[in-house]
């Protein structure tokens, strides 16, 4: 059968507002790229060209950034679904909508340092039924656990308060070798306490029914994305493998691994891993320092930055002052004079602050 691929970007990203109020977090771009480009571009490199993607809250904005896919080399289809019903009830929308073979399911707000091509691999050439990929994680309790006992995954439970002993957490990746399989588990579901038609309780069918479910533990990082700290997260993570790069003007100073993208301009300092995205500008009074990624059009006058993402369009004037810890929603502005300040905003704010202390 035919890979298909099935990006799940229908959720609200509550945990990132402001931001998410108009860009979902699927749409962010780190180094860039939007995640969910990423995300298909592994996708594709690992032999899947045709997609639907299942969209919900601000769906036209997936519409516009992807259009029918021809742009990455694939084809796009969307599925809309209109309320937030869950993991399974997304696949099962994307199925009614004719994805119709082995299903590749991807969240859109992951990200696997590894990519995803072995995962992929090693679910056909294993036959299994369903894979997954389990990872462990310092707060379990935000995803679904798995228990694996004598090689084999014997249980599934959603968001356990508390994770059972030796548990791994299921990253969010889900791969299905018959579309027919999976609407027969759908049917057997009801709904969670919150609502939902959990992934877990879908699989944990499969695991009933004696289906070969094969997983695997994967050796290198994951990223949900889900709260602003796990999205700088993936900033420092994606830069601390980045190699130099010098494509735009550099009039001030650049060390260690940096990229700066074509029509970029630094007049500042840049402290590598960095990134400058195409035609922003740093300032010849500012000072960038380690895990800094700067998106396209940012312009940064004065101040001192570290460890934060700003986003296409923003306008950064920071006198003596020092960000930290920031996400910069896009075409916003922020005027400061001094003082340390952390910032999650969101499109379109205006931020001024003098801080006396």
């Amino acid at each position: 059968m035919v890979l298909v691929g099935v990006v799940l970007v229908a959720g609200e990203g509550t945990r990132l507002r402001p931001l998410t109020y108009t860009l979902p977090k699927p749409l962010i771009p780190v180094m860039g790229k939007p995640l969910i480009v990423r995300a298909i571009e592994n996708l594709r490199d690992s032999g899947i060209g045709d997609f639907h993607v299942v969209v919900g809250h601000l769906g036209f904005l997936f519409r516009q950034t992807l259009g029918d896919g021809s742009g990455l080399g694939v084809r796009v289809r969307y599925v809309e679904q209109g309320e937030r019903l869950g993991i399974a009830h997304a696949i099962h929308r994307a199925i009614e909508e004719g994805a119709d073979g082995e299903l590749v399911v991807y969240l859109g707000d992951n990200y696997f340092g590894e990519g995803v091509g072995g995962f992929v691999r090693e679910f056909r050439e294993g036959g299994y039924d369903v894979y997954i990929v389990l990872t462990k994680h310092r707060d379990p309790t935000r995803f679904g656990n798995a228990i694996v006992s004598d090689g084999r995954v014997v249980r599934l439970i959603e968001k356990p308060r508390e994770p059972p002993p030796n548990s791994y957490v299921v990253t969010g990746i889900y791969m299905f070798r018959d579309p027919d399989d999976v609407e027969r588990a759908f049917k057997t579901l009801k709904p969670s306490a919150r609502g939902e038609y959990e992934i877990t309780e879908l699989i944990q069918w499969f695991i009933d029914n004696n289906r070969r479910v094969g997983y695997t533990v994967t050796n290198g990082w994951w990223k949900d994305t889900g709260t602003p700290q796990d999205m700088l997260d993936l900033v420092y993570l994606m830069l601390d493998s980045v190699e130099p790069r010098i494509e735009g003007e550099v009039r001030g100073m650049v060390n260690g691994r940096v990229i700066i993208e074509r029509g970029a301009v630094v007049e500042g300092v840049v402290h590598g891993p960095a990134y400058v995205g195409r035609g922003s500008v740093v300032g010849k009074d500012s000072v960038i320092e380690h895990y800094v990624d700067v998106e396209t059009n940012v312009t940064i006058n004065g101040g001192t930055m570290s460890r934060s993402l700003i986003l296409n369009d923003a306008k950064l004037e920071l006198g003596r002052a020092r960000v930290v810890d920031s996400i910069i929603g896009p075409r916003s502005t922020v005027r400061l004079e001094r003082g340390r300040h952390t910032f999650i905003i969101g499109e379109g704010n205006v931020i001024t602050s003098t801080d006396w202390a």
